[in-house]
């Protein structure tokens, strides 16, 4: 049986272990609070946009009558040779099969695009340091090293998360779009709603097939067991598990560009497809990056949550020991008095 200052020294460090993970757990909830009203707040610029690239779409022409062209090379679609996938992780541990599920994701998409270079962006240090063990860094565009590579990482930028971040990522993208360095783009992220509605996803970013609609090559769905238990813990941090009701802010969004007059457009189309889409392409992987950031701190939390009542169990369980072996010394220690008693 173990010594019963072993124990209790175990024990403190167990405590101590506690008090942490109860402390990050309410960090992430608080975390996870700010990330959600953000993720809500870029929502009606997003939908404002959509709108007006939708009334656009339906006033002017988007394809040359003569040649069938597409007069913005984000619309064009070519033959999938060369793909883009944008992994979004997050640059800590600690939460649970997180960063691991969005891994595994990816690497399931990279199975099923076996036969084509595929160029990854790593945005997180998780998703940086997974790739970088598996397949050869490339920074030079004008080489390969491999039918796979990672050509950037972006690491640092979710802790702070700003649009300049997801603009700058988006401008890289659509250069090598328009240049015709890759044939599509795919950008793998949890997709967060609520604290039980989440789902991991790959969406397709180009070419824009249909404006306002989202296309998914993979959707994989929380399971019962999941959404269970991260109701528990949203229930004793007191967060909603409701998806926010955003039907007021939707029903403002939709108002634009949806006016049934016949615009005059002082710049040519071709200028205002330019200036536009662009933007769509940068908000889009913006949101995703936002509702991954909220999907990390609910996945921390839920995580920390079960550390904690883990070290209470193993406290308990480790209190439960030094009892007994308490009870053996003393009772050790009366037959000791009582076989000295009956030899004298």
């Amino acid at each position: 049986m173990a010594n019963i200052l072993d124990i209790r020294r175990r024990i403190r460090s167990v405590r101590s272990t506690r008090q942490i993970t109860k402390a990050m757990k309410m960090i992430s909830a608080a975390r996870l609070r700010r990330a959600q009203e953000r993720a809500l707040a870029a929502r009606p610029y997003s939908q404002m946009l959509t709108n007006i690239l939708k009334s656009l779409v339906t006033r002017a022409e988007i394809y040359d009558p003569e040649t069938g062209e597409p007069k913005h090379p984000l619309l064009a679609r070519r033959e999938e040779r060369h793909v883009l996938l944008i992994v979004v992780t997050g640059d800590r541990g600690l939460a649970g099969a997180f960063n691991a599920n969005i891994t595994k994701a990816a690497m399931r998409f990279l199975r099923e695009k076996q036969g084509m270079n595929v160029d990854i962006e790593a945005v997180g240090r998780k998703a940086r340091d997974f790739f970088r063990r598996r397949y050869p860094w490339n920074p030079d565009p004008l080489m390969r090293l491999g039918p796979v590579q990672v050509v950037g990482e972006h690491v640092g930028v979710l802790g702070k998360l700003q649009f300049s971040d997801a603009r700058n990522l988006a401008d890289q993208v659509i250069a090598r779009y328009t240049e015709a360095k890759v044939d599509s783009v795919f950008v793998v992220y949890n997709e967060f709603k609520s604290v039980i509605a989440q789902r991991l996803v790959i969406e397709r970013v180009l070419p824009i097939s249909q404006l306002g609609v989202v296309e998914f090559a993979q959707v994989e769905e929380m399971t019962a067991e999941e959404r269970t238990r991260a109701a528990e813990v949203a229930e004793r941090a007191e967060i909603s598990t409701r998806e926010a009701d955003t039907t007021a802010i939707d029903e403002h969004a939709a108002q634009f560009g949806v006016t049934a007059a016949d615009y005059i457009y002082e710049q040519p189309p071709e200028e205002l497809f330019r200036n536009l889409l662009p933007k769509y392409v940068g908000i889009q992987i913006f949101r995703a990056m936002l509702e991954s950031v909220a999907a990390e701190h609910a996945a921390r939390m839920t995580a920390m949550d079960s550390a904690t009542n883990n070290a209470s169990d193993m406290i308990d369980a480790l209190t439960l020991s030094m009892n007994r072996a308490r009870q053996a010394n003393i009772t050790k220690e009366i037959i000791e008095i009582v076989s000295g008693a009956a030899a004298l």
